[in-house]
């Protein structure tokens, strides 16, 4: 690879990690390891038993600096109408860094004849501190800038993420805007670090069960959009579920398209790369525990490293059946199969 090729495979990398990047928690595949509370507010408290999740995902294990991102999260049904949730994490990506918390209080509100067929409105705000912070100690003082202090600079700041959910039988749909009040970190000039990071998005998933009962399907998208840049990329998702004696085993596969592409000169021609992400994910579900690994592969001709990302996601599910009487559990995780029919 020449000089130039390699410039502009940096130039993607940047494109790719950046310009879908946003305040707060970076979206990348964790919620396709059950955890999709991450994404949306108004799913705090959609099952009917509280649930823990952990999450460490790293990046190019053979790159110093590489991203690296830790959540913990947690979300519980306080009763037929509540929920509530809470979320810490830790992003670093070369440099730069930010860690932070959300709190979240969700409203759902019950449109079915009875509790056992699943018709649900939720709406969900998460309230968020984050502190983002910019390393320069390890900048070479001998390339003087007169922006470079030399110093570890922070900034915090507040934000909000709001967002409504609709359950149905099978079907599920996910609307969420996040930092929806426009805020500076104060790190870097407007032109880089804008005031605007509203980013809106839209999933939606429908299960499909198989008659014996021992095999369940569910395919799903998401859609990110971002207002100010107007980037926006798109994952079209599928998953299996099988049930076993000891609980449950799940499969699938996630693929990211971003509808924004990156020029590079490849020789004497000019290309067009769009971002591409392709995550199988492999998951168990044993008794009230939760495990499940990704690993995330980015196709194309200009990478950054021949190397995947990988991520596993840790789970407790407790007071299972005891915060109410109907069972949303099989519909929120999987397996649509309701007790008592």
């Amino acid at each position: 690879m020449n000089i130039r090729k390699t410039y502009l495979s940096l130039l993607l990398t940047c494109f790719t990690f950046v310009g879908f990047a946003q305040d707060g928690i970076p979206t990348y595949s964790d919620y396709f390891s059950d955890n999709i509370y991450l994404l949306h507010p108004a799913t705090a408290g959609a099952a009917n038993y509280y649930k823990l999740r952990v999450s460490a995902r790293q990046q190019w294990f053979d790159e110093d600096d590489a991203p690296n991102l830790q959540t913990l999260s947690f979300n519980a049904r306080l009763n037929d109408r509540s929920g509530i949730g809470a979320i810490v994490f830790n992003d670093k990506n070369g440099y730069h860094s930010q860690v932070g918390g959300y709190l979240t209080y969700a409203h759902h509100i019950m449109f079915g004849r009875s509790k056992a067929d699943l018709n649900q409105l939720s709406f969900g705000i998460s309230a968020g501190l984050i502190q983002s912070r910019l390393d320069e100690t390890q900048f070479d003082p001998n390339d003087f800038d007169p922006i470079i202090a030399g110093i570890i600079q922070s900034s915090s700041y507040f934000n909000a993420d709001v967002g409504v959910s609709y359950y149905f039988l099978n079907f599920s749909g996910h609307v969420t805007a996040k930092n929806v009040i426009f805020r500076n970190r104060n790190l870097f000039t407007e032109e880089l670090e804008p005031n605007n990071q509203r980013t809106y998005m839209i999933s939606s998933a429908y299960f499909i069960p198989t008659s014996y009962g021992l095999w369940a399907y569910e395919p799903s998208f998401l859609f990110q959009w971002k207002e100010r840049t107007g980037e926006q990329s798109i994952d079209v998702n599928f998953k299996a579920f099988r049930e076993m004696e000891f609980g449950r085993v799940w499969g699938g596969i996630s693929y990211r398209r971003s509808f924004d592409g990156s020029e590079f000169l490849d020789g004497t021609e000019i290309k067009d790369q769009k971002l591409q992400f392709i995550t199988p994910v492999l998951g168990v579900n044993y008794k009230k525990f939760v495990f499940a690994y990704t690993y995330t592969h980015q196709s194309g001709s200009i990478r950054f490293d021949s190397g995947g990302f990988h991520q596993i996601t840790l789970g407790y599910n407790f007071l299972e059946g005891k915060i109410s009487r109907w069972s949303q559990d099989m519909r929120y995780n999987g397996m649509l199969r309701p007790r008592g029919r």
